[in-house]
């Protein structure tokens, strides 16, 4: 199966944020974003050509989504992003460094990409849920007010 682009995507945007984190920051610099990409691509310090993330929020979710994979039946996959967007290893070397083939770990992004993707979707319908009701609440409080 083919790895899921927008997936992939936030996990580099993610890969990146959290070295900047790692790196003594809280997450994304304050400084200006432009000074931030020049700084980037003259110094080759970005993850893989990699754009920042459009919100703190966004990369944020794929970290719960990520650090959740831990704590689950699938910590392969935890370990298998760790090697490949953190420690910033090849697919081949962390074939090696698991002891797998290159086909399985190729296997295993594209079922972290799928459980990642899922897992977000189940967040955001969670968030829409919860601020339709607030609304509803909300609605329903103005008009017992009203009459």
């Amino acid at each position: 199966m083919a790895r899921i682009e927008h997936i992939r995507q936030k996990l580099e945007n993610w890969a990146l944020w959290r070295s900047r984190m790692n790196d003594g920051g809280l997450g994304y610099s304050s400084r200006n974003i432009m000074a931030v990409w020049a700084e980037d691509v003259w110094s080759g310090t970005s993850y893989h050509g990699a754009s920042i993330p459009h919100s703190e929020a966004d990369a944020e979710a794929v970290d719960r989504a990520v650090q959740s994979l831990k704590l689950s039946r699938s910590s392969h996959l935890y370990e298998t992003l760790d090697c490949h967007y953190l420690r910033g290893m090849g697919v081949s070397e962390v074939a090696r460094h698991m002891g797998r083939a290159r086909c399985t770990i190729n296997a295993q992004l594209d079922q972290a990409d799928r459980y990642i993707d899922n897992w977000l979707r189940a967040e955001r319908e969670q968030h829409d849920k919860m601020r339709a009701q607030a609304e509803a609440e909300r609605a329903a409080a103005q008009g017992s007010f009203t009459s």
